[in-house]
């Protein structure tokens, strides 16, 4: 073993006694390297979490048009998706300009503790809000952002102190979205022609804003994102961790992504992202996410926006299922119009997978992966753990009424029961001398999410 990792280890080590025995941080300093910065034991808030809500709101909201509508003003500029370019020229005057879109997001109905209240009723438990994207509009009153912030133009209100305010009193955990890059930055421009050799944009804008951002709203995450281009080396993220870990107001609990360069995602950070709705074909080595949209095609709103087009809650179940039992957190976005109204689509998604936790929310909250994660007999079946329990999620309902689980090994204290019925211990028996049982099934409770727990106990 190289002493390298023999160093991480240790660190890994001390700081997880510290923080699981006296919920402290720890008291070794973080050096601004890779190697230092990953051995930095994850807060363990966020795997106990599980479920999110993503939320994408900027000036974009306003044209609310096409395929990633978050990414309309770069395609209309540079002319990269004709079907863009063809709608702005139908429907808006000569001369119009994407600057011109910001007086009209004046989030008029924007009410943060409603929005806060349905975020509760969803059952999650964290919240990640665009901050930035890559147009470079904030949504707080940044110092850098003279003109193109949410105080200064349109809602002139400060969407993330106000949201986040809404967010914590609900005993949600508070989350921060921020793009590295803003695609027509002068400065950032400058950066590039010199092949990211200058870091004007760096010093003068992205990292005063990251300083800012934790400073004044004190996120117990950071989802960065927009630093594709360039290395971490030019973006300074390291020593911007090392601060973030060392002295930050937020040095015990925060948590990072692993978007902060080049090369960096799926490698390097607190938990991993990597690809955008990421989805593994085998249980990960290390803590990560799943970011998904109920809008299949967009992360912003769409005003084109069709309900074929949307996630169904039995596909968001089934989808959140499969992260769940391969280690992962889940984190569902949705697009609020730019009047501050959610669509009554989303809300809707989002309260009935609030009820649907409310029954099976055992199953998923701080669950850990169990030795076989799924299994396919007669249903699909998604299994999770928690300390010497066993969960079982069908998403479908057996045909017959003796279902059989082929996995579970079971003993002489084996316990079945259906979630929705706690108290009603279910009639079983083994399936074979080695393994599996066969249960008797209750009568059909409703799930309008198709899913169903059995909590096995007394299994192995």
């Amino acid at each position: 073993m190289s002493t390298s990792l023999l160093s991480s280890g240790i660190i890994s080590s001390i700081c997880l006694i510290s923080v699981l025995l006296f919920g402290t941080g720890c008291s070794v300093r973080y050096t601004p390297d890779w190697t230092s910065l990953d051995a930095r034991p994850l807060p363990p808030w966020f795997d106990e979490a599980k479920i999110g809500i993503f939320v994408h709101w900027g000036v974009f909201s306003v044209p609310g048009y096409g395929q990633f509508s978050e990414w309309l003003w770069c395609w209309w500029k540079n002319k990269k998706r004709l079907d863009i370019v063809d709608f702005m020229r139908k429907n808006y005057p000569p001369g119009f300009k994407y600057a011109d879109f910001a007086p009209q997001f004046r989030a008029e109905f924007f009410n943060p503790a409603d929005w806060a209240d349905i975020f509760a009723a969803s059952g999650a438990r964290y919240v990640v809000f665009t901050s930035k994207h890559h147009e470079g509009f904030t949504n707080w009153p940044s110092a850098t952002s003279w003109n193109w912030n949410s105080v200064d133009v349109g809602p002139h209100r400060d969407l993330v102190g106000e949201l986040g305010a809404a967010v914590r009193k609900r005993s949600l955990h508070w989350g921060l979205y921020h793009s590295f890059y803003e695609w027509f930055h002068p400065l950032y421009l400058s950066d590039q022609a010199s092949g990211y050799k200058t870091q004007d944009f760096v010093a003068l804008k992205a990292l005063p804003e990251l300083y800012d951002l934790v400073m004044r709203y004190k996120p117990e995450l950071i989802w960065s994102d927009g630093d594709w281009e360039a290395p971490d080396s030019y973006w300074n993220s390291t020593q911007f961790l090392a601060w973030l870990y060392n002295d930050s107001p937020v040095k015990d609990v925060v948590v990072v992504n692993d978007r902060w360069g080049k090369g960096c995602y799926c490698k390097h950070g607190g938990y991993y992202n990597c690809a955008d709705r990421y989805t593994p074909g085998k249980l990960p080595d290390h803590k990560w996410e799943k970011c998904q949209s109920i809008d299949k095609r967009s992360w912003g709103y769409r005003r084109n926006m069709k309900l074929s087009e949307t996630m169904d809650l039995p596909s968001i179940i089934k989808d959140m299922m499969y992260v769940v039992a391969l280690g992962g957190n889940y984190l569902l976005n949705i697009g609020p119009m730019s009047d501050g109204m959610i669509a009554p689509v989303f809300e809707e998604r989002l309260r009935g997978l609030g009820a649907w936790l409310k029954v099976n929310g055992e199953a998923i909250y701080s669950t850990k992966p169990w030795r076989v994660q799924t299994e396919n007999s007669t249903v699909s079946v998604w299994y999770t753990s928690k300390n010497s329990t066993v969960y079982a999620v069908i998403l479908s309902w057996p045909s017959k009424l003796l279902f059989q689980l082929l996995t579970p090994k079971t003993s002489e204290t084996t316990k079945v029961t259906l979630l929705d019925y706690p108290d009603l211990p279910l009639k079983w028996a083994p399936a074979a001398e080695t393994t599996g049982l066969q249960i008797l099934m209750p009568a059909m409770p409703v799930s309008h999410g198709n899913a169903w727990t059995l909590k096995l106990e007394g299994v192995v």
